[in-house]
């Protein structure tokens, strides 16, 4: 199954979406054992059809970092955080955390675009 971990230990998921805003980012990082990477993909993929059904569903991507580790980072963009709760809490998914390998920690946060003038626009 898999195991949650917090990004922001002040403000985890649980109180995140709560937060009425839109659109967001989830940036969700995961950490495993290479032995059960096979096991995870195929489980992040079927979270990721469940998800791309969705309304609010925007996009995502899933990044593997480089080297001999075996970690991956996932982003996914909402229309907004009451899309993204409501697919997040649907009965259906997280029914699915359990297809998970044991080795799997999952870290999500949501994010906002932020303006930084000269470099980007929220």
């Amino acid at each position: 199954m898999l195991q949650l971990q917090s990004l922001d230990p002040a403000f985890p998921i649980d109180r995140q979406l709560g937060v009425e805003t839109g659109p967001v980012v989830l940036v969700n990082l995961f950490t495993l054992d290479k032995a059960e990477e096979a096991a995870m993909l195929q489980a992040w993929t079927d979270d990721a059809e469940f998800m791309r059904r969705q309304p609010g569903y925007i996009s995502t991507q899933l990044h593997r970092a480089i080297g001999e580790g075996c970690a991956y980072l996932n982003y996914a963009i909402w229309e907004s955080n009451a899309a993204f709760r409501a697919a997040f809490s649907h009965p259906d998914f997280q029914a699915k955390l359990s297809d998970y390998p044991s080795s799997v920690v999952a870290a999500p946060h949501l994010f906002e675009k932020t303006a930084v003038p000269g470099l980007c626009v929220a």
